[in-house]
């Protein structure tokens, strides 16, 4: 037997985090109620539009313990929203063209958050505590700004399915608050600021946002960090969060002195572009799913099975062929658009921020090369060997990013790097990114800073609905840096 054979059992493995149920607790005679319906519990709802999904995901934090749970998840296609009706203006279209109206994103929205609630045995009005809205459509737009308007329609859906609007901003005050929560907040002690897990958002000169899915990349930051808790990667900053939805999302954040009297991280790169478009063009080539419409989700569905070793060799050719299509690099200044995705990237080089993108080609125009490579696969080799293209695909797109970030020393001794998204956390792709990492050598044990989250932007939003309402656990903290204490006391004094 080869030396590989061995490696598979040997080899160390990246901490992948799955999200699990709520706890339940008895209640005699062998009745089990969910933890949240009787102990306090923060319920966030994420309701996220992206190019391919369309999801509303019900997260809890238990308050006494600081930990989130998936309690319930409505996904649905976005390529089955509703045509647009006469008279309606079609503002916004999906990556395989599916085109969108504000009334039927509204429809979508509104619907999906509806049964999610129903399903889950909650009430909107009464048992939800806060609702954060976040979107990756982003491909049809001209600039930024217009992501604005998609989130509105985001909203009027949330309010259409009977959200109190004062549960999608942050309350005035401590006595804002339902009484349940007021125990655990500490609104009366802190403001504020905008900081999102101890991260402050990018500042341009022009006051514009950077890249149109900004909030995407701030959700996953967030959630990456609440993940991390359930595994022994201290994930606070400095950090590289990456997001492998159908586009590119993430952020990365400074170092802070342990002396300095302002705890919280800048915001110094942002990531942009195409990621989980790149296996759909390779799976549309195979013809094993609809040609204009299909994705890899459609294969392998979210948790596919890694490949075995002896697909590999036959998968290499491939992968270099696809390799030569895709472009990561840092975004030049003179883009408007990486990879379809609007951006600012003469502000961003202003304002200091370092913009690293993928495209297949330029914005999206080898995507037909690719789709070409996924049928010399399908008329070759098993399906197998497509999985592992793709896992090979994926994991070196990912290392190229990390390569530019050690050009730019953005990976201190200190630093973490964390995933989440479909087009990332599954098959062997966590295992040569951990492999990847390892062989660089840019630390000591590459497993104790890297890890891969499933529900990134959902366990976000719950971290996001916290901080807006200034509800914290200072045994189990989020902010701050790696290895040091909370910065509780500091947001304090900031505060006075």
């Amino acid at each position: 037997m080869s030396a590989g054979f061995f490696d598979r059992f040997s080899a160390k493995k990246p901490w992948i985090v799955e999200s699990v149920p709520p706890p339940s607790t008895g209640h005699g005679a062998g009745m089990q109620v969910p933890e949240y319906k009787s102990n306090p519990y923060f319920i966030v709802a994420s309701v996220e539009m992206g190019n391919t999904t369309t999801k509303c995901i019900l997260t809890g934090t238990n308050l006494d313990t600081g930990k989130s749970y998936i309690i319930h998840k409505t996904v649905s296609m976005s390529r089955d929203v509703r045509k647009p009706k006469n008279g309606e203006e079609i503002f916004g279209a999906t990556l395989d063209g599916t085109e969108l109206t504000r009334e039927s994103v509204t429809e979508l929205v509104k619907d999906t958050l509806i049964k999610c609630h129903k399903d889950a045995d909650l009430s909107i009005k009464d048992e939800l505590d806060f609702v954060v809205r976040s979107t990756g459509v982003v491909a049809a737009m001209d600039s930024p700004d217009q992501v604005g308007e998609f989130v509105k329609a985001l909203a009027n859906g949330c309010l259409l399915a009977g959200v109190p609007p004062k549960k999608m901003t942050p309350p005035m005050g401590i006595n804002s608050l339902p009484k349940k929560l007021r125990d655990f907040s500490y609104a009366d002690r802190l403001v504020f600021t905008g900081a999102i897990a101890g991260v402050m958002p990018p500042i341009g000169s022009t006051g514009v946002e950077m890249v149109a899915n900004e909030m995407e990349g701030e959700l996953a930051m967030a959630g990456i960090k609440e993940g991390a808790k359930w595994t022994g990667v201290d994930f606070r900053n400095p950090c590289i969060s990456m997001d492998f939805g159908t586009t590119l999302d993430g952020r990365i954040t400074s170092d802070v002195d342990s002396k300095a009297e302002n705890p919280f991280a800048k915001t110094i790169g942002n990531f942009c572009g195409l990621a989980g478009a790149i296996p759909d063009a390779i799976i549309r080539g195979t013809g094993l799913v609809d040609k204009k419409k299909g994705t890899a989700l459609d294969l392998f569905g979210e948790k596919c099975k890694p490949s075995s070793t002896r697909a590999t060799k036959k998968a290499l050719p491939y992968v270099e062929r696809c390799m030569e299509i895709i472009d990561v690099t840092e975004v030049p200044r003179d883009r408007t658009h990486f990879g379809k995705v609007p951006v600012c990237a003469d502000v961003a080089e202003d304002s200091g921020i370092v913009l690293i993108g993928v495209d297949i080609g330029v914005n999206g125009d080898r995507t037909a090369d690719l789709e070409s490579i996924g049928a010399d696969i399908a008329k070759n080799e098993n399906k197998e060997v497509v999985r592992e293209v793709i896992d090979r695909v994926c994991a070196n797109v990912a290392l190229k990013i990390i390569d530019l970030c050690i050009k730019r020393n953005f990976l201190p001794k200190n630093s973490s790097i964390g995933f989440t998204g479909r087009a990332i956390i599954s098959g062997n792709k966590p295992q040569y990114i951990l492999e990847g990492v390892i062989e660089r050598g840019i630390y000591d044990d590459a497993v104790d800073h890297l890890v891969f989250v499933d529900d990134g932007l959902a366990r976000g939003a719950a971290l996001m609905g916290r901080c807006m309402n200034s509800i914290g656990n200072p045994k189990c903290p989020i902010g701050g840096v790696r290895g040091g204490h909370c910065i509780m006391a500091k947001r304090q004094k900031i505060g006075k």
